[in-house]
């Protein structure tokens, strides 16, 4: 018996070295390039040029709101005008009267081409909120190094520094070896049904199939990683499904002030408490699994050691990492219960009440399988549980982050942003990228802006800006996007 001890904890000293060392062994990739003198570019032409796109208030509505088509097509013609070049040299097309696809023909048919994505659309401004902006939203102000406006972070920056990077290479002769698409959608912000969608099906008509696509979702997060000092430059695998669940209950009515035993308000209230007070488990992907293990080199020994050995730490890894918002998001399909509604006047008992749940959905899960876990956790036939009209949709499939495709990108992060750690993961929202999931081997999701704390509130917030400087290294990127993903791999 004394020699079994013995040997036992022999063995658990072993195995707890092992554990340390593979730790202690953790280093950071070395990175994919050099970087590169920045190529040289008028800074201030270029923040002009955003401002000018920024005044065009391309708002995108809920349907049945007045037609947003006419300043729609305004900003079509800024960007004939703003960009000679690329409308000379690109086949231009109008999608569904709105959207925008360019095709830059590649040299090399054999190659799969390549697609840029952006979106036209910007959200509106909460009402109320507009005297709180420091510059009027939509005026496009260039002022303490910054260019003030909504869309200057989602997602015009993004279309725009795209134009200017094409604009420039054509303007010098250059020629790509394998087709890109630029394809801008014009309604993003309520699902992309009538943009994305239709520039898809065009493509999809025509046989076209795309080594990846690049859209908008994640950007280059500064202090926003506990414990992780270098900025992260993290290249998302992977997005959301998204899913909203109505609970709606009826039930009997009458004066309040004779009550009943069954009142639809307690009783939805109680199935909404059960169902808050079961969340769908947590679980790894594996770009977040990607994302753990090239950030391990960065943060704390407790980390590294719970990342290094992930086979034995990984319920532990869960539970932290289900600590905080942000990072429970990256392994669970959450859900969010945002809206509770019933009765009229106070005296009145309500006979009928509802609920809304919003529920983000990690790849892999269904929203059927979601379904059955509200009915499951509620526990009450009763309430009767139905997706709303709004547009829904299940995750596409995840994508590689130990590509050759994701190479090219996280090369050009490198040459442009050599500070800066690469990294993997999922982006918690949706994007018009879901839509071209049938055409393409990749999609990637990486929008080249610096993120910091105090942006946080901005994306879809008040005060919406983005550097000078910030903007012209996006310009930056995208001319390397182009230039690396261009020849044969």
């Amino acid at each position: 018996m004394k020699k079994w001890i013995i040997g036992t904890v022999l063995l658990l000293i072993v195995l707890a070295a092992v554990m340390v060392l593979r730790a202690t062994r953790l280093q950071s990739p070395p990175p994919l390039a050099a970087a590169i003198e920045p190529v040289p570019l008028d800074e201030d032409e270029l923040a002009q040029r955003l401002a000018q796109g920024l005044r065009v208030a391309t708002v995108s509505d809920p349907e049945g709101a007045p037609d947003a088509g006419p300043t729609l097509l305004r900003f079509h013609q800024l960007l004939r005008t703003l960009f000679p070049n690329v409308h000379a040299k690109l086949q231009v097309e109008q999608v569904n009267n709105y959207s925008l696809l360019y095709t830059w023909k590649g040299a090399d048919p054999s190659l799969p081409p390549v697609l840029l994505a952006a979106h036209m659309d910007v959200v509106p401004i909460e009402p109320g909120t507009e005297t709180q902006w420091s510059h009027p939203p939509f005026d496009g102000v260039i002022a303490d190094g910054y260019i003030w406006g909504r869309g200057t972070l989602d997602d015009k920056s993004c279309l725009m520094g795209i134009m200017e990077a094409v604009e420039k290479l054509s303007s010098e002769g250059f020629e790509p070896q394998r087709t890109i698409y630029l394809a801008f959608g014009h309604d993003e912000e309520i699902g992309g049904k009538n943009g994305a969608t239709q520039i898809a099906a065009t493509l999809q008509k025509r046989g076209v199939h795309l080594e990846f696509t690049l859209d908008e979702g994640s950007a280059i997060m500064q202090g926003i990683i506990a414990g992780i000092e270098p900025p992260v430059a993290a290249i998302m695998a992977g997005e959301k499904g998204y899913i909203t669940f109505k609970l709606g209950l009826k039930g009997h009515g009458g004066h309040s002030s004779m009550p009943g035993k069954d009142m639809v308000v307690p009783r939805l209230a109680r199935a909404i408490t059960r169902l808050d007070a079961h969340p769908l488990p947590p679980r790894l992907t594996p770009p977040v699994a990607t994302m753990l293990e090239r950030l391990a080199p960065e943060m704390p020994f407790a980390a590294r050691l719970m990342i290094a050995n992930r086979a034995v730490f990984e319920p532990l890894l869960l539970q932290v990492l289900s600590d905080t918002p942000i990072t429970s998001a990256l392994i669970h399909t959450t859900q969010a219960i945002t809206v509770f509604r019933g009765g009229v006047k106070d005296n009145v008992l309500p006979s009928e009440a509802y609920a809304l749940v919003n529920y983000r959905l990690l790849p892999g899960d269904t929203i059927e399988r979601v379904r059955q876990h509200i009915v499951e956790a509620i526990d009450d036939d009763a309430v009767e549980v139905a997706p709303t009209a709004e547009f829904g949709n299940e995750a596409p499939p995840l994508s590689d982050p130990s590509a050759p495709q994701f190479d090219v990108i996280a090369r050009s992060v490198a040459q442009v942003f050599p500070q800066a750690l690469i990294s993997s993961g999922i982006i918690m929202a949706t994007t018009d990228n879901r839509h071209y999931a049938a055409l393409r081997d990749q999609a990637y999701y990486f929008a080249p802006f610096f993120y910091r704390p105090d942006d946080q509130t901005r994306i879809h917030g008040t005060d919406e800006r983005i550097g000078v400087a910030d903007y012209a290294n996006m310009v930056r990127f995208y001319r390397q996007v182009i230039t690396n993903s261009s020849a044969a791999r």
